[in-house]
């Protein structure tokens, strides 16, 4: 595509250079620039793309895409009003427009998107063949993934990808969509034919200002993202939630145990093995029963269901597809090698996660509930001694040590999270092992026969960032071979 093209599909405001060189990609990574590539210069939080701009001129770049005015450089320099809503305009229509040929549904809330997406994931391999995941844990086209190194990437990669999913036959995709990359303009380009909502607790608040400009963020999906004719689920029994639904002018399906939601959950019984759900669908009373644990979970099949019928799949077809999804990764994981007390392994890293998974694990049957965690360095400070409150009232023992450090002193962290632990109805034993490999050790050996151990805050994670190293670290691979040494006396008998 020829670059005077491309450029219909944004609002230039200055041009300074040849409009005719054909364009073969858009990036805003002057490192991912090829020859005949677009150059898309943003004033980043860390760095400024202008910087960049004669590396991309020597690696092949065409053209720059900026908000400033033309620079010094020989190649062409195009000024527009939003760069970063250019980025994701300009690499839709170079892919062509590939969200436009897919049905998609877009996750986002604080707590619970990978799970739902995964749920929404495994309806569509096993209904409709291939589909594609992006999220937290894995992109997915198809058979072939890889690792996520982001939840939302940049606007370029994320058309890529969408593109990639068309030209395997994806008719069917789930994007997580984190607030990041709504604010960030990273969704531009990109329609949904649904749009989940599942809750919003205090999280991200190194980023945004404050839950207002949270929750701004998050309507974005819905507001400048949701096709018309399209869906909003929203989750109900969340304020936030609540709020939404009451303001979209689009078609919504609210869910939850909130006796006016839509998808209303009438009786739950849940247990190490699973869940057993009934729930009214409109005036239809269904049955269902999933491998997944805990009260949260269940608002997550719900999610999940909603979504998948209000792109019209049948029923019956999703409710069984549903029953047949495992274990998401690094989600109420369940770690097992024949030791006589459960290990759960889970992603919350928030305080209200840390509450959900909590009270989830104190309705099943339990001796005790130990649980391991920590906090983030170089992120919100202000939910440390909320997670340090919430496990001490809802533990029996916690033992506090690292999470991903980063560039903070572990032990300092750690002494701001034990602040909580001191406040009213906090009634746990508290240890402080900054180690986590350590930690994880010592909350197995305290552990006896009925007993819950819970490692949260890393998940599906398989590192750990500690100052500028990544350290290979999975929680649930430490935690199996802690088990598999501590049973091997009583096997060998």
């Amino acid at each position: 595509m020829r670059l005077e093209e491309l450029l219909s599909a944004i609002t230039v405001q200055e041009v300074r250079g040849d409009l005719t060189p054909k364009v073969k990609g858009v990036t805003v990574d002057s490192r991912q620039v090829e020859s005949r590539f677009v150059f898309v210069a943003i004033e980043g939080q860390r760095t400024d793309g202008h910087r960049y701009v004669e590396e991309a001129r020597k690696r092949g770049a065409v053209a720059v895409i900026s908000e400033q005015a033309p620079g010094k450089t020989d190649i062409t320099w195009v000024r527009t009003q939003d760069a970063r809503r250019a980025a994701g305009l300009l690499s839709a229509r170079l892919a062509g427009q590939p969200s436009q040929h897919l049905r998609l549904v877009g996750v986002t809330g604080t707590n619970g998107k990978s799970t739902t997406s995964f749920l929404l994931d495994g309806v569509f391999q096993r209904l409709a063949p291939p589909s594609a995941l992006m999220g937290t844990v894995v992109h997915r086209v198809g058979s072939h993934s890889r690792p996520a190194r982001h939840t939302t990437p940049e606007a370029p990669e994320v058309q890529v990808f969408l593109k990639a999913s068309v030209e395997a036959g994806c008719r069917f995709g789930v994007l997580e969509v984190s607030s990041h990359g709504l604010a960030l303009g990273r969704l531009e380009g990109t329609e949904f034919e649904c749009a989940v909502f599942t809750n919003l607790s205090r999280d991200h608040l190194d980023f945004h200002r404050d839950m207002e400009d949270y929750f701004a963020a998050k309507r974005l999906l819905f507001e400048r993202h949701l096709r018309a004719g399209g869906t909003a689920v929203i989750g109900l029994d969340d304020a936030y939630g609540r709020r939404l639904a009451e303001t979209l002018g689009a078609s919504v399906l609210t869910y939850g145990f909130s006796p006016e939601a839509k998808l209303r959950m009438e009786n739950l019984e849940a247990s190490f093995d699973g869940l057993r759900l009934r729930f009214r669908d409109g005036d239809v009373v269904r049955e269902a029963s999933s491998r997944l644990v805990g009260r949260h979970n269940a608002l997550n099949f719900l999610a999940a269901y909603g979504a998948a019928r209000a792109l019209g799949l049948d029923s019956a077809d999703v409710l069984r597809a549903l029953e047949q999804v495992g274990d998401v990764p690094g989600r109420y994981e369940l770690i097992e090698a024949g030791q006589p007390f459960h290990v759960v392994v889970d992603y919350a890293h928030t305080d209200d996660a840390l509450r959900n998974i909590l009270e989830a694990t104190l309705a099943l049957p339990h001796r005790k509930v130990l649980t391991v965690f920590g906090c983030g360095g170089d992120r919100d400070r202000s939910k440390r001694p909320l997670m340090g409150a919430v496990a001490a009232r809802l533990s029996d023992v916690v033992v506090l040590t690292s999470d991903n450090p980063r560039n903070e002193d572990p032990l300092a962290i750690i002494r701001e999270i034990e602040l909580g632990t001191k406040g009213p109805r906090c009634q746990a034993e508290v240890r402080i092992e900054p180690d986590r490999r350590k930690a994880i050790a010592l909350a197995v050996s305290l552990s006896e026969p009925g007993d819950v151990v819970l490692l949260a805050g890393k998940g599906h994670e398989p590192y750990q960032l500690i100052g500028e190293r990544v350290i290979a670290f999975d929680d649930r691979e430490v935690v199996r071979g802690i088990l598999t040494r501590r049973m091997q006396p009583l096997n060998s008998n």
